[in-house]
């Protein structure tokens, strides 16, 4: 793609391009998925804490290829939606605990990920 694209440009200070959205919604499907496995498979699991900000600066979001990027995008959304597609009916109450306290259940962390994702739609439309 060529960087006159748009998908590289920033609208405003302090708000990510498109690509940048892209790059952070792939991985929050993949740092779900990843929850999501150990709640299937540990009783009450810690989640590691997820600097989305250091990931961006660190894996360099700005600069990474956007036809890549939309099929890893589309690839974790995939693997996630079958996951959850996996779980029986006695496993949508297993918990696990992010980092802050904050504790969650297989379905909960199936809306949060989902409102979070919904959200940053918003954001770059």
């Amino acid at each position: 793609m060529l960087r006159s694209d748009g998908v590289w440009c920033r609208p405003r200070p302090g708000k990510w391009s498109a690509l940048e959205y892209g790059c952070h919604v792939r991985d929050v499907f993949r740092i779900m998925d990843s929850r999501l496995v150990k709640m299937l498979t540990l009783d009450d699991p810690p989640f590691a804490n997820w600097d989305q900000d250091k990931t961006a600066v660190a894996d360099r979001y700005e600069g990474q290829d956007p036809d890549d990027v939309l099929t890893e995008l589309e690839a974790a959304a995939l693997t996630l939606a079958d996951r959850y597609e996996s779980v029986s009916e006695d496993q949508w109450d297993r918990p696990g605990t992010r980092s802050n306290g904050s504790r969650f259940t297989v379905a909960t962390l199936g809306i949060y990920c989902m409102h979070d994702v919904h959200h940053h739609l918003w954001d770059v439309s």
